[in-house]
């Protein structure tokens, strides 16, 4: 009598699982092109596929969905928000900017309906230590809600001050919700945000990653790193809530990075993408809008809020970047942890170099990722042809996000230079409109330029060939790293 091992074993049962598989993966193959994605994202995963299709299949069911037009939230909450934002915002017709500075403005607000707003205060932070001081005494000073959206909320020292704070307010009546990344905060024990919920604090994770629908949700992120208090304070910027940000963790000496605190009546900005994600979890409508004072001394600034997301029916991210770049006249200084570039970005740096604009880009020589590394690494030959300079940080771990344009243009937020941040993350960036902050951006980054490297061309064309070819084969997947 035959097993169900000998069964299994006849050479027929083999070859109609070949088959099979074979099918599936030219199945998902031509699903893939039928997507009439970007072409080198295409390519990238039919390269997978077919390189290592076992892997290939698994990646793609986790990590290649596209979500792109769906509704984050439904048309009629948007024009609810639209209207209290009226109250507020500037009109188009009153902004006086520069008309490269003009034309941004139009295409932020064509591209998601962002207000633009004067006399704002902004300051800047370059370590965990200051931000998370002011952060925490603004907390404690909260008298009637605190919005708090991280990537990353750790169980750690900062992460337990946070906590304690938080549910310090809420037993005085102050009303706190949070927003966490399932994936982000994946190593934060459970019984830390039980402990907050027990406290009457509303701690909810944003695209909760769980079984059945695991393979649904895994690839979209949300990395904003938002907060805003009473309606008159608010953060944004690149750093999360985990320890690292103060003391450089295990790996790094520092983890430098960049916030932002923003008052002033852009705060209202700030609010609404927060309500936009608090509605989108399926919560009401958060309908306070805050009403503050402009400033109107020298140092106040223009700001535009700009985020993006897979569900855009842009890229929302890449189309502003692709514009201010290509409007430079001066300079273009570009702070990141990781440069994957589209090939429009990469080309608008290139033609902005040759142009006889001065363009800097400034990497870590350590990275927290050796794949991403490497793929970023893989850029930097095309760049230096173009007369690019690139620096590498050398101090510790880079992970600033900034892009300052000439003399009166920059942005700061949670948007990484890469595929991801531009297509599959929901990111978050202020745009500011203004001399006297970019100004002080360009000083931090000369300062950080003192901590680097500069490539030279040469040698760096003399690096060993086995370097090149494992950037080279990272390189292939960039687009969907």
């Amino acid at each position: 009598m035959w097993t169900l091992f000998d069964y299994i074993n006849t050479p027929w049962i083999w070859w109609s699982l070949s088959i099979l598989y074979g099918v599936i993966i030219l199945g998902v193959i031509a699903v893939v092109i039928s997507e009439n994605r970007n072409p080198v994202k295409s390519l990238a995963w039919v390269t997978v596929l077919l390189v290592v299709p076992a892997v290939g299949l698994v990646l793609y069911i986790f990590f290649g969905r596209n979500i792109q037009n769906k509704h984050i939230i439904s048309r009629r909450n948007r024009r609810r928000l639209k209207r209290l934002e009226n109250r507020s915002k500037i009109n188009e017709n009153q902004i006086k900017l520069y008309p490269d500075l003009a034309q941004h403005v139009r295409l932020v607000n064509a591209l998601q309906g962002s207000a633009f707003y004067e006399g704002n205060h902004i300051r800047l932070y370059n370590n965990g230590t200051d931000k998370f001081r002011d952060l925490l005494e603004d907390i404690r000073n909260a008298r009637q809600y605190i919005n708090i959206e991280y990537y990353i909320i750790s169980d750690d020292k900062i992460g337990t001050e946070l906590a304690d704070a938080l549910i310090e307010k809420a037993k005085e009546g102050v009303k706190v919700r949070m927003i966490y990344d399932s994936v982000g905060s994946f190593k934060t024990s459970g019984r830390y945000f039980k402990r907050l919920q027990q406290a009457g604090i509303e701690a909810y994770p944003f695209f909760k990653v769980a079984f059945p629908p695991f393979g649904t949700r895994v690839n979209w992120r949300n990395h904003r790193k938002i907060v805003v208090i009473d309606g008159k304070i608010g953060y944004i910027g690149g750093m999360n809530v985990a320890d690292r940000y103060v003391d450089g963790g295990k790996q790094f000496p520092l983890w430098r990075d960049l916030h932002l605190r923003l008052t002033g009546p852009g705060v209202a900005a700030l609010q609404q993408s927060f309500a936009v994600d608090w509605n989108f979890m399926g919560h009401p409508l958060l309908e306070d809008v805050p009403l503050t004072d402009r400033y109107t001394d020298e140092d106040a600034s223009g700001i535009q809020l700009l985020t993006g997301g897979p569900v855009n029916q842009w890229m929302n991210l890449t189309l502003m970047f692709q514009r201010a770049i290509s409007s430079a006249r001066k300079l273009v200084y570009l702070q990141t942890p990781y440069f994957l570039p589209t090939e429009g970005l990469l080309h608008a740096l290139q033609v902005a170099s040759l142009s006889k604009v001065d363009v800097r880009i400034m990497l870590p020589r350590r990275s927290d990722s050796d794949m991403l590394r490497w793929a970023s690494f893989s850029y930097i030959q095309e760049c230096l042809r173009a007369g690019i300079k690139v620096y590498l940080y050398e101090r510790g771990m880079l992970h600033s996000k900034a892009i300052i344009i000439d003399d009166d243009f920059s942005t700061v937020g949670s948007t990484n230079f890469d595929f991801r941040s531009f297509e599959h993350n929901f990111e978050a960036n202020l745009l500011v409109y203004g001399k006297e902050f970019t100004q002080r951006l360009t000083r931090q980054f000369l300062d950080d330029q003192k901590d680097c490297v500069r490539i030279n061309p040469a040698l760096w064309r003399q690096r060993p060939y086995s370097e090149k070819a494992l950037e080279s084969f990272m390189r292939l997947f960039a687009p969907i790293l």
